[in-house]
C-alpha cells in the first residue's frame, strides 16, 4: 500500500512540475536571452527537482522551491561557463514576427530589451516579482539573500525600467511622458 501512495505522490508530483515548465522556461529565458539555454536550464531544474523531490518540505511552496532550483541551475552554469561573455554584454537579436508589426508586440520587444539591459541581480529580482507573482519573501528565499536586497533591487530596476522606457515612449508619441507624482 505505501508503494501505491509514492507512486501516486510520484505521479502528481510530475504533472505540477509539468504544469511548471513553461513558467521555469519563461523565467530561464528572461534571464539568459538564449532559448535553448533556456530550454535545457527549465529541463536541468525539472530534473534536479524529480531526483530531489523528497527534499520538498512543503508543498504549498513548490514553485518557491522550484525557482530556486531554477535560480541554482543558472548560477552552476555560468560558473562552468566563466569563459563565455558577460550575460549583461550579450545584444538581443530581435526577433521578426508577422506579430512584431503591432505596437503591443514592440512594446514587449521594449520592455525585454530594457530588462536584458539590468544588472543581473535586479533583472532576477523585477522578473520573479513582476512577472512571476512571487512575494518578496519568496524571491528572498529562492535568490538566498535578505529581503531588504530584494526590496533595494526591485526598487533600483523598477527606476532603471522607468529611466529607459519613458524616454522611448515619448519619442514614440512625440509627447512628454506622463508627470509623475510623489506620495509621501
Amino acid at each position: 500500500m505505501e508503494f501505491f501512495n509514492l507512486f501516486s505522490q510520484s505521479r502528481e508530483l510530475r504533472q505540477a512540475l509539468e504544469q511548471s515548465r513553461v513558467r521555469l522556461y519563461r523565467m530561464a529565458y528572461a534571464w539568459c536571452h538564449n532559448a535553448a539555454l533556456a530550454d535545457d536550464l527549465a529541463q536541468e531544474a525539472l530534473t534536479k527537482a524529480l531526483r530531489k523531490s523528497n527534499q520538498l518540505r512543503d508543498p504549498k511552496a513548490r514553485d518557491a522551491w522550484l525557482f530556486s532550483i531554477l535560480t541554482n541551475c543558472y548560477r552552476d552554469h555560468f560558473r562552468r561557463q566563466r569563459d563565455m561573455d558577460d550575460i549583461d554584454d550579450v545584444e538581443l537579436s530581435d526577433e521578426t514576427t508577422p506579430e512584431s508589426h503591432s505596437s503591443r508586440q514592440e512594446v514587449v520587444v521594449q520592455v525585454r530589451t530594457a530588462i536584458a539591459r539590468l544588472p543581473q541581480g535586479q533583472r532576477q529580482v523585477v522578473t520573479l516579482v513582476d512577472l512571476e507573482g512571487f512575494s518578496y519573501i519568496e524571491v528572498a528565499d529562492i535568490l538566498g539573500v535578505p529581503i531588504g536586497t530584494v526590496m533595494s533591487r526591485l526598487c533600483r530596476a523598477r527606476n532603471a525600467l522607468r529611466a529607459l522606457l519613458v524616454p522611448q515612449l515619448e519619442r514614440q508619441n512625440g509627447t512628454p511622458g506622463v508627470a509623475l507624482r510623489r506620495i509621501k
